[in-house]
C-alpha cells in the first residue's frame, strides 16, 4: 500500500513540474456532479472476540435452577465417563444429572427468605458451590458484517496538466452506509460444576451416591445477526484523488475515454449500532459480569448482573488504491457529460467493546475485517472552465 501511495505521489510532482509554466489551447479545470452508486464486493468476516473471564477462572455458581443445569449438560462427557465406567455410570448420572431435578427442592429447604444476603450467598455456596469456567476467554466466531450497496450525489473536479493528463479529485455528499449482520455469534462456554449435594430428606436420597462434578458444555448465543435488518449505519466519508489520462484531442474529439488511478481515503463517523444488537451485547456483558460477581448461574440464567454496559463500535481509517475507466463526452466547448466505473480495494476493520461503566473495566472485545471492495459508478453532467 505506501509503494502504492508513494509511486502515485511522485507521478503527480512529476506530471506538475513538466507542465508548470506552459501556456496550453485547453481549459484547465472542470467540474461536475451526478449519481454515484455504490456496489460493495467483499463478504463477511469472521468475528475475534476476547472476555476478561480468563480460561479456568473459578467463580460461585449462587442461585441456578436444575432445569438450567439440565439444559447445558455436557452429553459428549458423560458418554465419555460410560465408556470408562460403565458398572458406576448409573450412580455417576443420578449425582450429576438426575438429583438436579430436585436442586430446586433442595434449595428452597434452606432459604426462607429470612437470610441477610451473606448468609444467603453462604448458603447457596454450601448447595452449588462453584464452577471452573473456560472457553470464553477468546475464540473465532464464523458471524460478520457486509456493507449494502448505496447512493449518493458524486461531485468530480479536474485539474488539467495538460491536454491529456489531469489531476482528479473525487468527492460527493457523504452517504450513510448500512453494515448487514451475516450469521449468529456464540460463545463457546463449558464449565466444571461443584457436586451437587445428597442432603437425607430431599426427594432421591442414595447415600450411595458418589461425589462427581457436574459437567456443562453449550453455545450460548450472544446474538442472531440474521434476525435483524442492519447491525450497524455510518456515515463514509472517501474522497480520492487520481491521476487520469484523457484519449483524444480537446476541440476535435467529442467522444473522449479515460483511465485514471490513486488512492482513496476511507473514514468512518458517527457509528451507530442497532438497538436490537445493542441490547444482545449488553446482555452478554451483564454474563461476563454476574461471573466476576460469584453468580455463574445468572450467566446462563440471563439475569441482570451489577454492572451498567456501554457498547462502543469504532472503524479504523483506511487508505486503498482505485482505478477507473470512463469517457467524456462534450456537447460544446463548455458543457459534458461523463460516465466512469471505478474498482477501490478498500476494507476496514470494525471494533466493538462491551465496558462495565460502574468500574470502568472492558468485559468484551471483538474486532472483525470489512471487506468492501467497491464497484462505483457515477453518471454526471460537467463544466470547463
Amino acid at each position: 500500500m505506501k509503494k502504492t501511495v508513494k509511486t502515485i505521489v511522485i507521478a503527480t510532482t512529476l506530471f506538475t513540474f513538466t507542465n508548470m509554466g506552459h501556456a496550453q489551447e485547453f481549459k484547465r479545470f472542470a467540474v461536475s456532479a451526478g449519481w454515484l452508486h455504490v456496489m460493495p464486493q467483499g463478504k463477511a468476516n469472521s468475528f475475534n472476540i476476547n472476555t476478561n473471564v480468563k480460561n479456568g477462572t473459578v467463580a460461585d455458581v449462587g442461585m441456578i435452577s436444575g432445569d438450567t443445569i439440565l439444559k447445558n449438560v455436557d452429553t459428549a462427557k458423560y458418554a465419555e465417563l460410560e465408556k470408562r465406567d460403565p458398572d458406576n455410570f448409573d450412580l455417576t448420572i443420578y449425582n450429576s444429572i438426575i438429583k438436579t431435578k430436585y436442586l430446586d427442592e433442595i434449595i428452597k429447604m434452606n432459604l426462607d427468605g429470612t437470610e441477610t444476603p451473606e448468609e444467603r450467598e453462604a448458603i447457596l455456596k454450601s448447595i452449588t458451590g462453584d464452577a471452573q469456567i473456560s472457553g470464553i476467554e477468546n475464540w473465532q466466531s464464523n458471524a460478520g458484517l457486509e456493507a449494502e450497496d448505496l447512493d449518493t450525489l458524486g461531485l468530480m473536479f479536474d485539474y488539467y496538466l495538460n491536454d491529456h493528463v489531469s489531476l482528479k479529485l473525487i468527492g460527493g455528499v457523504p452517504p450513510k452506509v448500512k453494515l448487514k449482520g451475516k450469521g449468529a455469534v456464540y460463545a463457546p462456554f463449558e464449565a466444571e460444576g461443584h457436586p451437587l449435594p445428597n442432603i437425607p430428606g430431599t426427594p432421591g436420597y442414595d447415600p450411595t451416591a458418589p461425589d462427581i462434578k457436574v459437567f456443562l458444555k453449550n453455545g450460548l448465543l450472544i446474538t442472531d445477526l440474521d434476525k435483524y435488518n442492519k447491525a450497524a449505519t455510518a456515515t463514509a466519508w472517501t474522497p480520492a484523488i487520481q491521476a487520469t489520462y484523457h484519449f483524444g484531442q480537446s476541440g476535435i474529439n467529442k467522444f473522449r475515454p479515460y483511465v485514471g488511478a490513486g488512492i482513496l481515503y476511507a473514514h468512518y463517523s458517527n457509528i451507530k449500532i442497532d438497538h436490537g444488537v445493542k441490547n444482545d451485547l449488553i446482555a452478554a456483558g451483564h454474563m461476563i459480569q454476574n461471573i466476576h460477581d460469584g453468580q455463574a448461574g445468572a450467566s446462563l440464567e440471563g439475569r441482570p448482573s451489577s454492572g451498567k454496559m456501554i457498547v462502543k463500535v469504532d472503524a479504523d481509517d483506511a487508505i486503498a488504491p482505485i482505478v477507473s475507466l470512463g469517457f467524456n463526452y462534450d456537447f460544446n466547448d463548455s458543457w459534458f457529460t461523463t460516465a466512469s466505473l471505478s474498482y477501490a480495494k478498500l476494507n476496514n476493520h470494525a471494533t466493538i467493546k462491551v465496558i462495565n461503566q460502574n468500574t470502568n473495566t472492558q468485559l468484551i472485545h471483538a474486532t472483525t475485517k470489512i471487506d468492501i471492495d467497491p464497484l462505483i459508478t457515477y453518471l454526471g453532467v460537467g463544466y470547463r472552465f
